[in-house]
């Protein structure tokens, strides 16, 4: 029988590693300091009446000519500056490790407004099933020209429904779009955990819990009150320490929603058991969905 699946879903900035990606080595690379460039990104988005992803990307590629090459190759080398809180590079093999002890199988995304060049070229790069990121599009010598994504804290939310249908395939919103049955879903909501740090994050966490999902608000030490605020206002379902060393809270948190949610599958397929059994001894067609009490994951489509 296979596992249910848990996907933990995390922002990055702030979420994983304590500073914006780009402070860690474009910023110096070009001579700026982190408060000037998001300063000048925040005029420039006033001006311009600019998406805010779409201008810091704009200004990466400007403000980069004659000072630093921006190939997609360095771009991935960016990510090998970046710093990450406490026990996060030992995080994903521990909680895979605990997932399977609890009979779950563990996947692990990212959503963030972050680069995907520099999120893959980090330490922890390869430990994601996908990536869903801004990006740029590169010409035939491999230099930036074009945005091909930018996430912002709005569109974060549909890849939410990417990784419960497993469409991962940005380009394909025709089936994302289409209708699918609750069963044929890979992940359902309520097997997910979106871990995120701010109001960016607010969207995804809100969603995940109005599905049956979790979601964990991050906080760096003695900067409780944001994530406490989301906690109390009902946005997030939990607020602790970005500390993700052995037998932290998070790391507590994450066990015992696993072991929740292996219940949760359990009950479920007794249930569907049970209903199926029935319809036999009736005689009637036995239905392929069945949906357990309270009608979970019904919805239709991306919406």
């Amino acid at each position: 029988m296979k596992l249910p699946i848990v996907a933990l879903i995390y922002d990055f900035d702030k979420t994983l590693s304590p500073r914006d990606q780009e402070e860690y080595s474009f910023m110096p690379g070009i001579g700026v300091e982190p408060a000037d460039f998001w300063g000048l990104c925040g005029e420039f988005a006033r001006q311009h009446q600019m998406d805010g992803i779409l201008t810091y990307m704009y200004l990466m590629q400007k403000m980069a000519k004659g000072r630093l090459e921006l190939t997609r190759e360095a771009m991935q080398k960016l990510g090998e500056a970046v710093e990450f809180f406490p026990g996060v590079e030992s995080w994903f093999e521990r909680v895979n490790r605990i997932g399977r002890e609890n009979g779950v199988a563990v996947e692990h995304y990212i959503i963030s407004s972050g680069l995907t060049e520099i999120i893959r070229g980090s330490a922890i790069g390869h430990e994601f099933k996908a990536i869903f990121a801004a990006s740029f599009c590169y010409d035939e010598s491999d230099h930036p020209v074009w945005p091909s994504s930018a996430v912002n804290y709005t569109s974060k939310t549909q890849y939410l429904f990417r990784i419960n249908k497993g469409i991962l395939d940005v380009t394909n919103d025709k089936d994302l779009n289409a209708f699918t049955p609750a069963y044929k879903r890979r992940i359902p909501f309520s097997n997910m955990i979106y871990v995120g740090d701010g109001l960016t994050d607010v969207p995804c966490m809100k969603m995940t819990k109005q599905k049956g999902g979790y979601s964990i608000a991050v906080h760096p030490p003695g900067q409780t009150e944001l994530a406490d605020d989301m906690l109390l206002q009902g946005r997030a379902d939990f607020s602790v320490e970005a500390d993700y060393t052995e037998d932290s809270e998070i790391e507590q948190v994450v066990t015992l929603l696993m072991r929740r949610i292996k219940a949760s599958h359990e009950l479920t397929l007794r249930h569907a058991e049970q209903v199926q059994r029935a319809h036999a001894r009736r005689g009637n067609d036995v239905p392929l969905d069945i949906p357990m009490r309270g009608g979970l994951e019904d919805e239709d489509s991306i919406e």
